[in-house]
């Protein structure tokens, strides 16, 4: 059997694993190479806390008049949170940085007037996009870590695969791109975390191909006068959607990529949950969601799971 490859890394403000087999040392040190060079080359791209990022630039020069010609990969990204935000109804929006940057990390609840002021300054409906020329108003801001970080699982993926690494895994802060199984056919295992705080998972699950992704307020949240208010804030209100109290605490995905996995979770997150059970129920996709009340939904069969073990993180991927 061909040796396992093991790497553990930090990129896009998380901690990253690579797992996979490869049939030499040269193309096993390789892959690494490749797989921590083009995760660390859409951090440094995309990341808008980096005044030197693309993206940052790219938001500069989209202000001005006639706005700024962008690269395909850009477009392609574009694109993709174009046709996510028409078919959430406006749930799912990349520009609403301006909104989960007044409440991350709050130690008070922000005043109305501000959130009407952020509201003004953010929403898709907003930007001039003709699939390569980009123009926005002035104070409008991007967040593309709601699409990046799975995208780059997919395309990391994507080139292992292309470079003769056909079994492994890319987990990049909980978001997993399974490249395929074991050698032997076997499946790797996935831990789904329990969104209850305990840091325990409620199954492990295994996955032979495809992406895996997790949306909920159970890692970034902030508590005041006893109410929990999370990361995940609802483009059209303003507030978190945890705030309701009618949203689901969990919501975890598989899907043929990571990317589109990562997606259907959020925008199940933000349709509350009523409206996200039935969102997920015609996805067509295998899901796992739990409620604020501790029931659990979904077609993921955990009977068939593993004992659930102890994890850090969102997932814990392994043999």
């Amino acid at each position: 059997m061909a040796p396992l490859f093991k790497h553990e890394f930090s990129s896009m403000g998380c901690p990253c694993e690579l797992q996979f087999y490869a049939q030499s040392t040269v193309l096993g040190r390789d892959g690494i190479e490749l797989a921590t060079s083009e995760v660390c080359r859409l951090d440094q791209k995309y990341s808008h806390y980096r005044e030197d990022s693309l993206l940052s630039a790219i938001q500069a020069k989209a202000t001005q008049a006639g706005g700024v010609v962008v690269d395909d990969e850009t477009a392609a990204l574009l694109d993709y949170a174009d046709t996510q935000y028409r078919v959430s109804g406006g749930l799912f929006d990349v520009t609403a940085r301006s909104l989960s940057a007044l409440w991350d990390g709050i130690t008070s609840i922000p005043r109305q007037d501000e959130i009407n002021e952020a509201l003004r300054i953010s929403g898709w409906e907003q930007v001039a996009w003709d699939g390569h020329t980009l123009e926005i108003p002035t104070g409008l801001a991007f967040d593309l870590g709601g699409i990046v970080k799975e995208y780059a699982a997919d395309r990391v993926a994507g080139m292992l695969k292309q470079a003769g690494i056909q079994s492994g895994f890319i987990d990049l802060g909980g978001d997993l791109h399974i490249l395929g199984p074991h050698p032997d056919g076997t499946p790797w295992r996935a831990g789904i975390r329990d969104p209850d705080g305990s840091g325990n998972a409620l199954a492990t699950i295994g996955i032979r191909s495809g992406g895996l992704a997790s949306s909920g307020d159970y890692e970034r949240f902030s508590e005041i006068g006893g109410k929990r208010y999370g990361h995940i804030i609802n483009p059209k209100t303003g507030w978190p959607v945890s705030a309701s109290g009618a949203s689901l605490a969990s919501v975890s995905i598989l899907a043929p990529s990571c990317l589109l996995a990562g997606s259907v979770s959020t925008l199940a997150i933000l349709a509350g949950a009523e409206k996200g059970l039935n969102l997920l129920g015609e996805s067509g996709l295998p899901w796992l969601a739990v409620g604020h009340d501790g029931l659990i939904h979904g077609t993921l069969d955990l009977s068939r799971a593993w004992p659930a073990p102890t994890v850090g993180g969102r997932h814990a991927a392994d043999g």
